[in-house]
């Protein structure tokens, strides 16, 4: 037998002691007085107690109901608050919006954008999780990641947030003074090279390449291995090797000839950061505002033109 449901009853009860009769409470619930009567009659049977008088003037509380209605009304006001609060949200962007970040993508995207978010959307608060590991977004309780597109699960939606970026096999010019520089991926085999942990699973990362359309995976050798990619520059620039790692992470050091890059032919297809989410969220306001303001902010990077607000811009 099918349990009862401990709320029904509960809002005809409310209605009638606002509107004093059961054609009032019929009235402000959209239902037929029979309804109404039906329902309270299934509560009292289920409480085995009488909630009102009833005459054929007036009705008035029990004692019964007078209890009931001393309980229930602050528990009706706080879901009635409740109920407010939630359309505010999905009307204007606020709340929390919880964010599981990628390091890369801290000076990449989120220091250009977060200060122009808040000023935009003050009554947003943003919580922000700095991990490389492949934590889930969902099942972390946060509202979306920002994440290299290859670590990206393919149920999720995902919004480019960075521009487009290389994988890069670099070396110091004094290393390659001392050591050469390979060709082909095969001499990698006789380089010194610094491998990189990921975060999370642990597994070593392997150097992936394209040769005539074809992907070609190298696990290079090497004496270093590490799980942080700033270090990873560092004994790079220090000529302790060749690294792997993503050209937006190192363009500042190319860009001054203390890094340089080999093996570009054979450089795999170009990655990005986005923001990723599930499908169900993508309504949130607070999501929505944030996506947007990420999306104008790397039109204005990659074009140079200052787009119009986001705020403007959510509401075209």
């Amino acid at each position: 037998m099918a349990r009862a449901d401990p709320f029904d009853g509960l809002s005809e009860f409310l209605a009638i002691v606002r509107r004093g009769s059961f054609r009032g409470a019929a009235t402000e619930l959209g239902v037929t007085p029979g309804a109404v009567s039906q329902a309270l009659h299934a509560l009292e049977r289920r409480l085995g107690l009488p909630l009102f008088h009833r005459t054929t003037r007036r009705i008035a509380l029990t004692e019964a109901g007078e209890t009931l209605l001393a309980q229930l009304r602050p528990a009706a006001e706080t879901i009635t608050s409740t109920l407010d609060d939630l359309t505010r949200l999905r009307a204007q962007p606020s709340g929390t919006l919880r964010l599981l970040v990628h390091r890369m993508a801290l000076p990449h995207v989120m220091e250009p954008i977060l200060p122009a978010f808040r000023r935009a959307y003050p009554d947003v608060k943003v919580e922000i999780a700095v991990d490389d590991g492949q934590v889930e977004v969902v099942g972390g309780g946060y509202d979306a990641g920002i994440r290299i597109g290859e670590f990206i699960d393919g149920d999720m939606v995902a919004v480019r947030a960075s521009p487009a970026f290389s994988w890069v096999v670099l070396g110091s010019p004094g290393y390659f003074a001392t050591h050469g520089r390979p060709l082909v991926p095969e001499d990698l085999a006789r380089h010194e090279c610094v491998r990189f942990r990921l975060p999370g699973n642990g597994k070593v990362y392997r150097w992936e390449f394209e040769r005539d359309g074809q992907a070609l995976t190298i696990d290079p050798p090497g004496s270093i291995l590490v799980n942080d990619a700033s270090l990873l520059r560092s004994l790079a620039l220090a000529g302790m090797g060749l690294i792997y790692t993503a050209s937006l992470l190192a363009a500042a050091e190319v860009a001054a000839g203390l890094l340089e890059p080999v093996l570009v032919p054979f450089a795999p297809a170009r990655d990005a950061l986005f923001i990723c989410f599930p499908r169900s969220s993508r309504n949130q306001p607070k999501l929505r505002a944030f996506v947007e303001m990420a999306r104008l902010g790397l039109l204005s990077a990659e074009t140079g033109h200052q787009p119009v607000s986001a705020a403007a811009a959510l509401h075209r």
